[in-house]
């Protein structure tokens, strides 16, 4: 009986062991999740069938559910036939780089076979972020939602909604996704254009031989929905509507805002969108009953860089009590693809709740400032034989450091922690090496050349950190830029057209309410600033979040050092952290 009895309290005793270690509240609910790569086959556009990378065998892959305070175990297992890894975007992981999943920048991939547990902590993002994979053009089809619930005791700062849906936004190839990178990558040019932009997955009415598929929302008059809108899309930036209705949006990338209500949204690569959508406009027989949600290609940048421009649909359906036909929904129109303004004015309109409960904590001081200029650029390449620009290879750079790390040795996480040199340097420049008019449209070909480094930035802990990023008009360059920090989410707190002027641009700087985000669109041909506290000890990486932008090289690693609290260190190792 005593053995039976100590069998039944070994779980509680484990869990507040696990507590002790690793400074979680005792009241977090542990959650276990198995994620197994595997191929699976799927067919789109018309008896286009393939073998795609999923997890689980779903495309798009598994939910997971969670409360703020939870933490969640998920082993990957790869049974697929290559080298993974996995990325939980927008969770800051305190002290917990080992699970953030980056390729040889906080781990070596799990390769064929193997597996790898990674811990997830739910500590301060509440409503609706994403996992992908983190390795070559994976996430393309390996990638799912995460929902976080106010934690016990608590509940949403609005209304409560009668149900949610996720919609997830992305894209769909015919080809192989691993030949379209590998292509790429070996002539140096740019990625092949996707066949289809998705949702939930599915092409839409619009596209060859997809509307009996097309992804269905059913409503009743009169009630209130929640919509997460993530953009899983490896190129595009998408305006999206809910014809005939407007959204409230409410939350961005786990962060509650001030309630705003608009005719659609601009939803950036790596971006989630918390909306709020009345069910205001069946009333009868006669009214429409169906109605697109729309998602279109917003691309305002250079012509030679062009995007799939493919719209997508989902069908928001009113439920009747009579059996109506399946009509036509009705179509809403959005801005031009190529509206900078419209996006601009939906932009600016975000703001940080700022509440009690939910409080905008923005650093009023800084400690470190840096200018991060970012463009995409050139390499030479022998006999000029690359299918880039005037045969060179494309490049990118975040002032003129084309990062690169040294796979397959050692992950840049593994070389800080453990002391070995070589790997990277230290000397990532706060600002440019070079001013020059940074949005000039005939900016010298001797500009456009960049070489490959290693540098990384390296911030004391608890430094608070203001970064003015400056886009460019070099080459590709010359767009919006979606640009995700991992292991810090941060206070967007002003952005503008043209070269940032050091004198009066902060002057319009919003130190009260800015958005909380952890990815944010640097305008084409202009500037976004973002401040945000250096508190999280370990390796995390900043990067375009254009997946060929990363691949070029417009990226780099800040090491955040140990503070002197026991609370304020990196956590050990996982025992089953993948080799190289």
């Amino acid at each position: 009986m005593f053995f039976s009895k100590l069998f039944l309290l070994w779980p509680i005793a484990v869990g507040l062991m696990l507590c002790c270690l690793f400074s979680i509240p005792c009241e977090a609910k542990i959650q276990h999740h198995t994620f197994i790569i595997q191929e699976a086959t799927y067919t789109r556009l018309c008896n286009n069938t393939k073998n795609i990378l999923t997890v689980n065998g779903l495309y798009p892959g598994p939910t997971i559910s969670a409360r703020k305070g939870d933490i969640v175990y998920v082993k990957v297992i790869n049974r697929g036939n290559k080298n993974i890894t996995m990325h939980w975007h927008g969770i800051n992981q305190p002290r917990d780089p080992w699970s953030d999943g980056p390729e040889y920048i906080t781990q070596c991939p799990i390769q064929p076979t193997a597996n790898y547990t990674q811990r997830i902590q739910f500590t301060e993002e509440e409503g609706t972020l994403w996992w992908h994979a983190h390795t070559e053009y994976d996430r393309a089809t390996v990638h799912g939602a995460i929902v976080i619930y106010p934690k016990l005791g608590t509940t949403f700062p609005f209304h409560k909604p009668h149900k949610e849906f996720t919609l997830i936004l992305g894209e769909w190839w015919n080809k192989n996704i691993t030949d379209v990178y590998q292509t790429a990558v070996e002539k140096g040019g740019q990625f092949e254009l996707s066949d289809a932009n998705t949702i939930n997955g599915q092409p839409g009415d619009f596209m060859p031989c997809s509307e009996n598929d097309t992804f269905k929302v059913q409503v009743d008059q009169g009630k209130m929905y929640l919509l997460r809108v993530i953009n899983a899309a490896m190129e595009n930036e998408f305006l999206f509507a809910v014809s005939g209705h407007n959204v409230r949006l409410v939350g961005t990338d786990a962060s509650y805002t001030k309630p705003y209500v608009n005719e659609f949204i601009m939803i950036a690569p790596g971006q989630t969108m918390d909306l709020l959508l009345s069910a205001n406009q069946f009333q009868n027989s006669s009214s429409p009953f169906r109605y697109y949600i729309v998602t279109k290609l917003y691309f305002d940048g250079y012509s030679a860089a062009p995007r799939d421009a493919n719209m997508t649909v989902a069908i928001l359906e009113y439920k009747t009590n009579h059996s109506a036909p399946a009509t036509r929904p009705v179509l809403t129109s959005l801005p031009y693809s190529n509206d900078t303004k419209a996006s601009s004015v939906f932009t600016s309109g975000l703001r940080s709740l700022a509440s009690s409960d939910h409080p905008a904590t923005v650093p009023q001081t800084v400690d470190v400032k840096m200018y991060i200029i970012i463009t995409a650029d050139e390499q030479l390449c022998p006999n000029k034989s690359c299918a880039g620009p005037r045969g060179k290879r494309f490049a990118a750079s975040m002032n003129n450091a084309s990062f690169q790390t040294l796979k397959p040795k050692i992950d840049v996480l593994d070389a800080y922690y453990n002391s070995i040199a070589g790997v990277y340097t230290t000397d990532f420049p706060d600002q440019p090496p070079l001013f020059y008019n940074f949005t000039d449209p005939n900016i010298p070909e001797q500009l456009y050349i960049v070489e490959k480094s290693t540098k990384v930035k390296v911030l004391e802990y608890n430094t608070t950190v203001e970064i003015v990023f400056q886009g460019t008009s070099l080459l590709t360059g010359y767009v919006n830029h979606p640009v995700h920090l991992h292991g810090h989410s941060f206070y967007v707190i002003g952005s503008g057209f043209g070269n940032f002027n050091n004198t009066t641009d902060p002057m319009s700087y919003n130190l009260v309410d800015p958005p909380r985000q952890n990815t944010l669109g640097v305008p084409k041909s202009g500037w976004a600033a973002i401040r945000f506290r250096a508190a999280n000890p370990g390796v995390w990486y900043l990067h375009c979040h254009y997946e060929e932008h990363t691949i070029w090289g417009m990226d780099v690693v800040f090491i955040t050092k140990n503070g002197n609290s026991p609370e304020a260190k990196i956590l050990p190792p996982p025992a089953d952290k993948p080799p190289c």
